[in-house]
């Protein structure tokens, strides 16, 4: 990796008092949450992609009559999965947050300084988690119905009987395993509630919201980053302004800045292909997540 002195992005060697404490509250103060952006190569794409399931995507009312019947093989080799149960209302909800996250992002001066190179290293790296972060900032919750992956005889017996329909999925990018196994793991769907609980008991303020979304965004753990000092430097800074802001504003909560910090391990153990299955694929099938957001980000 190379070091900082190689990376051409401005601000590298410039530390001001403005730096991510000022970029990131001034972002997180410019944003507006009721009006959708005004880029027309953004958000008319992806509203397109939801007005209606794709041929490639899982009918969601065929996922939820596939409800829990764990007798259903009698190897019992099945796993618990679980879909939406109001996938175009939580689609559309996590797509209006997945919109007002990526103009918070470009609001940032910081990153738009980045060489375009690591921006997209960045966004492609913390576009789930500053997601399920602006879930439980805007306080998205969803309910979920479960579904039973079918058993290896079942998919074998499936796939010899419906040899045409696998391939046709296959034919339209969807892989057999996708097709045949909806929705996500309970565990991994879990883990994303359990993670928005934590937010919401904590009561976590905008400030607070600002500065964690500042320490998923400045990843220095990523592979091919030519900034890599900087980035560290940012991240770092991120941490110490939310230290900083919790022992000002809460200062008889001393373990307040503990719970943000578990708050965070927890945002960073969920699997983007997860939230991209979870949130997107029931409207937008079998579309690669990152291309839309490339489009939304850069109108590519």
């Amino acid at each position: 990796m190379a070091a900082l002195e190689s990376c051409r992005c401005r601000g590298a060697g410039e530390r001001t008092h403005g730096s991510i404490l000022y970029s990131i509250l001034k972002s997180a103060e410019e944003e507006q949450p009721q009006q959708p952006p005004s880029s027309q190569c953004s958000q008319p794409s992806l509203q397109q992609l939801l007005q209606k399931t794709p041929p490639g995507a899982p009918d969601p009312q065929h996922q939820l009559q596939v409800q829990t019947q764990t007798a259903a093989c009698s190897c019992g080799s099945t796993r618990r999965r679980g879909v939406l149960r109001a996938p175009q209302v939580t689609c559309k909800a996590a797509s209006a947050v997945l919109v007002k996250t990526l103009r918070f992002v470009k609001n940032v001066p910081c990153f738009r300084e980045l060489p375009e190179h690591e921006q997209l290293t960045l966004i492609r790296s913390a576009w789930a988690p500053l997601l399920v972060l602006g879930l439980a900032q805007d306080r998205v919750d969803f309910e979920t119905a479960e579904t039973v992956e079918p058993s290896m005889l079942q998919r074998i017996l499936t796939g010899s009987r419906h040899g045409g329909d696998q391939s046709q999925s296959q034919s339209r990018g969807v892989s057999a395993a996708a097709a045949a196994a909806p929705g996500v793991s309970v565990h991994d769907i879990e883990a994303i509630k359990a993670f928005l609980r934590k937010c919401w008991s904590v009561d976590i303020s905008t400030k607070e919201y600002a500065y964690l979304k500042g320490a998923v965004l400045f990843n220095p753990d990523l592979e091919g980053l030519r900034c890599l000092h900087y980035i560290q430097s940012l991240r770092r800074e991120a941490h110490q302004a939310l230290n900083e802001h919790v022992r000002l504003i809460h200062r008889d909560d001393t373990t307040r800045f503990a719970k943000l910090l578990i708050a965070l391990s927890m945002l960073r153990a969920i699997s983007p292909p997860v939230v991209a299955q979870l949130f997107f694929r029931p409207v937008i099938g079998s579309v690669n997540i990152e291309e839309v957001l490339m489009e939304m980000f850069y109108g590519k």
